[in-house]
């Protein structure tokens, strides 16, 4: 990766990072209003989707080991994936919380269910760091189109706790989906058929990280398409926009026979300079 590319990751970075200081900072304990929670009867479907978006953010390290052997050297990307995993880690305590002080869930049950998922290993699904930030541009997207999903569930079930929740940790994926779809924009500006040949492929195989390390995943995800999430919500709420986002659409992506030829160039490129 060039110096120029570098040093535009780190400006970006340092965009990102002086918005959420300035804007998206928020604190567990004081801003969450936990004295509000309802005294009626447990919802289980809501609880149960909280505890798998909390198992899903256990995977932290891995998260993290992930980001970071991807980025190398490149500083902005590195200090991006540490103020990534901070915010992350507030999800799962979040939400940790929210289940244990709403009744939902006993302590021992909550440390039953940590001990079953951290028995997974999450390995990260792409070797090329580029990839991988594609990748994380889809995640972080699809993760917010489900967390406002199930935010309209909570409301609707008179939980404005669990509802307040999911805005907060919402605004920070979109945050998140913004800066990668930033990143995506520097690739294409860098190395436009490249890029292009990335996005096709990950958007080709791509897998949202609890198909692969949750327990009981089947029975969960039966659960979380109550609330909307099939097919058609990925392509028209996640794709199409992520794509628009940085100025492309699906005509842009090479299909099987141009994904061949860039790919020969490509290749041939790289044995130019070796």
């Amino acid at each position: 990766m060039s110096r120029a590319l570098r040093e535009a990751f780190h400006r970006e970075y340092m965009t990102f990072f002086e918005r959420a200081e300035r804007t998206r900072r928020w604190n567990l304990f004081t801003d969450i209003p936990w004295d509000e929670l309802p005294a009626s009867a447990p919802n289980e479907q809501l609880a149960q989707c909280a505890e798998t978006f909390c198992g899903v953010e256990m995977f932290l390290p891995d998260y993290l080991s992930a980001h970071l052997d991807a980025v190398g050297g490149n500083y902005g990307q590195a200090w991006f994936a540490a103020n990534w995993g901070y915010e992350e880690s507030k999800h799962s305590l979040v939400l940790r919380e929210y289940l244990h002080r709403s009744g939902q869930r006993t302590e021992q049950q909550l440390f039953d269910f940590a001990d079953d998922v951290l028995a997974r290993t999450w390995t990260r699904p792409y070797a090329e760091g580029r990839q991988m930030v594609v990748y994380g541009a889809i995640q972080e997207l699809t993760t917010f189109v489900i967390y406002r999903k199930q935010r309209e569930l909570a409301l609707r079930a008179g939980d404005h706790v669990l509802a307040e929740i999911y805005r907060l940790i919402g605004r920070d994926e979109m945050a998140h989906a913004r800066f990668y779809q930033r990143m995506i924009e520097l690739h294409l500006d860098t190395d436009r058929p490249g890029t292009l040949l990335d996005l096709a492929h990950v958007l080709r195989t791509f897998r949202m990280p609890a198909e692969d390390v949750l327990p009981d995943y089947e029975a969960r995800i039966a659960v979380m398409r109550t609330a909307g999430i099939d097919s058609g919500v990925f392509l028209r709420e996640v794709v199409f926009p992520s794509l628009g986002a940085v100025g492309l659409t699906r005509h842009d992506l090479p299909g099987p026979r141009e994904r061949a030829a860039v790919d020969s160039e490509l290749r041939h490129r790289k044995a130019a300079v070796t």
